[in-house]
């Protein structure tokens, strides 16, 4: 059985692509930081009609290394992991400030969540997905490109993440690594990103599962892929 690990997966574009998954008959181990959130979308993942796979849900920070390895034991308790997905990310401050202004502590959140925990909990499976011919996804943005103001906290540090990943796709020529941008979706984090605005015409984040999968069944080269680019339904 093909065993994924997807951080951030109580709701969003992770607790989508688990649904899908599951639906393949994958195991999936699953972490949030809010514990009930979680429970709920494990119990949706393995007593949905069409689900067939295993589920581990284990609530937690990615920042804390303890954390970590316990999502890593969980997810090889299921079997050979195959499939890391570090989709948890942080924003930083609602309404997003300038640079200028930006908090420092907030900033280290945004770069320990988006950047230091991803490339930690990659190093705990590395042998585990070279051992499977696994594939790494690692979440990124539109904001890892474009220079849009008050985006300065979250855009460098998606922008340092598909630098790590393509850095990491270069040392392991043997893998399938991905840093993928979804593009816009209806989601919580999306929606403190524009405080007050009515997101509704965003899609809803199962648009972009479609993508994921052709990833994972086509195995493309590693490296920066746009959802919209590989699901031309997908807006972008």
């Amino acid at each position: 059985m093909n065993v994924a690990i997807i951080t951030g997966a109580s709701q969003g574009l992770g607790l989508a692509t688990a649904r899908a998954l599951t639906r393949r008959g994958w195991a999936v181990a699953i972490d949030a930081r809010r514990e009930g959130p979680l429970r709920q979308a494990a119990a949706e993942l393995a007593t949905g009609e069409v689900a067939t796979g295993q589920v581990a849900a284990v609530p937690g920070d990615v920042t804390d290394p303890g954390h970590r390895a316990a999502l890593v034991a969980a997810a090889r308790a299921l079997g050979p992991v195959s499939l890391l997905m570090n989709n948890a990310s942080a924003l930083g401050p609602s309404p997003q400030p300038a640079l200028a202004d930006y908090p420092a502590a907030e900033l280290a959140r945004v770069y320990a969540v988006n950047v230091l925990a991803p490339v930690a909990l990659t190093q705990l499976v590395t042998g585990d997905l070279l051992a499977a011919g696994g594939t790494l996804i690692n979440v990124s943005s539109d904001a890892a490109v474009e220079p849009y103001p008050g985006w300065g906290g979250y855009g460098s540090a998606k922008a340092a993440l598909d630098q790590i990943t393509v850095i990491f796709a270069a040392e392991h020529p043997e893998l399938a690594v991905y840093a993928l941008d979804p593009g816009d979706m209806r989601t919580e984090m999306h929606q403190l990103a524009f405080p007050g605005e009515d997101i509704s015409d965003r899609p809803e984040p199962d648009a972009s599962v479609p993508a994921i999968e052709r990833l994972l069944d086509e195995r493309p080269p590693s490296g920066r892929y746009r959802a919209s680019r590989l699901i031309p339904a997908v807006a972008s």
